[in-house]
C-alpha cells in the first residue's frame, strides 16, 4: 500500500514513524560539525552555500539551472522524492532549501517541526555515519512564480493587491542597522522578522496557525494578497515563505536579491 504523502510541516514522531520509506529523503542542512555528531537517520547533509550564486553586492541570488540539477541530482533526489529538510539554527536554511525546490519545480516537501533541536529534545534516533552523495542528475523546470526580481517589485510598488513583507529585525528595517550601503525599507514593506513565527517555549517550532494569521492580518498580510517576502539575503524571508505556504497563502514570491541588493543600488526608492 503507498503511504500518504507526508504534510508540509512534519513533526519528528510522523517523521521518525516514515524514515524507511523508498521515496523519502531527509536532507540536513546543519552545520558539519552537529551533522557529524549525529544527525536524522539516512540524512544527507547539504552545505548551505551550495544553494547561492551570489553576484555581490547582491549575495543572496539563487544558482542557473544547470547548478541546482547538479545540487539535487547529487542529494539523489528524483521527481518523486518526497524531502524532508531541517537544520540547526531555526529552519531558515533548510527553509531557503525548500524555496529552492519550488524554484527548480519540485512538489514534494515538508520542513520537520522544530529542526534538530526538536528532534534532539525528544530523544529521537541519531545516525553519525555519514551519507555518502549521489552521483544522479536531476531534470529541473524553473519555477518562477515563487520569485521577484527588482524589477518587478519596482512595478508593483503601490500596488493596494501585493504585500511587501520585510523579514528582517526591526532595526534594520528602521534604518537604524546598517548592512548595505543604504539603511532602510522598500516603500510600502511592513516589518514581520522571521523570528515572531516560532516559539522559543517549544524548540523553535512554529507558533499555532491563528497565532500567525491574526499577527500578520494586523500588518495587513491577508491570503487574498500577493506577498512579496525579503530580508537581507534571502536567508530569514525563505522561513517567511514557507510559513506563509504553510498558512495557505496561494500567491507567495521570495526576493532572492533582498536588502543586499536593494540597498546597495542608488537608484532604488526607499523608506
Amino acid at each position: 500500500m503507498t503511504q500518504p504523502l507526508l504534510p508540509l510541516l512534519v513533526e519528528p514522531e510522523e517523521l521518525e514513524m516514515r524514515l524507511g520509506d523508498k521515496n523519502l529523503r531527509v536532507v540536513d542542512l546543519s552545520r558539519a560539525e552537529h551533522y557529524q555528531q549525529g544527525h536524522v537517520p539516512a540524512a544527507v547533509h547539504l552545505e548551505y552555500a551550495r544553494l547561492l550564486a551570489p553576484h555581490p553586492p547582491a549575495m543572496g541570488l539563487a544558482p542557473a539551472a544547470a547548478q541546482l540539477s547538479e545540487v539535487l541530482g547529487g542529494l539523489g533526489l528524483t521527481p518523486a522524492t518526497h524531502v524532508v529538510a531541517y537544520d540547526d539554527e531555526g529552519n531558515g536554511k533548510a527553509a531557503r532549501f525548500l524555496w529552492t525546490l519550488d524554484l527548480a519545480g519540485h512538489p514534494r516537501y515538508s520542513l520537520l517541526n522544530g529542526g534538530r533541536m526538536a528532534w534532539l529534545k525528544e530523544h529521537r534516533p541519531l545516525d553519525r555515519a555519514p551519507v555518502p552523495a549521489a552521483a544522479g542528475h536531476y531534470p529541473v523546470t524553473p519555477n518562477g512564480a515563487v520569485t521577484a526580481d527588482k524589477t518587478y517589485i519596482l512595478s508593483r510598488l503601490g500596488d493596494p493587491g501585493v504585500a511587501l513583507l520585510d523579514a528582517r529585525s526591526p532595526g534594520e528595517y528602521r534604518g537604524e542597522v546598517r548592512r548595505a550601503a543604504r539603511a532602510g525599507h522598500i516603500p510600502g514593506a511592513v516589518n514581520f522578522e522571521w523570528v515572531n513565527a516560532m516559539d522559543p517555549g517549544r524548540e523553535l517550532r512554529l507558533r499555532s496557525s491563528e497565532e500567525l494569521l491574526r499577527a500578520l492580518a494586523g500588518l495587513g498580510v491577508t491570503p487574498d494578497k500577493e506577498v512579496i517576502v525579503y530580508c537581507h539575503t534571502h536567508h530569514r524571508s525563505a522561513h517567511t515563505y514557507f510559513v506563509l505556504r504553510h498558512l495557505g497563502f496561494a500567491r507567495v514570491k521570495g526576493y532572492p536579491g533582498s536588502w543586499s541588493e536593494w540597498g546597495n543600488n542608488p537608484d532604488t526608492p526607499i523608506e
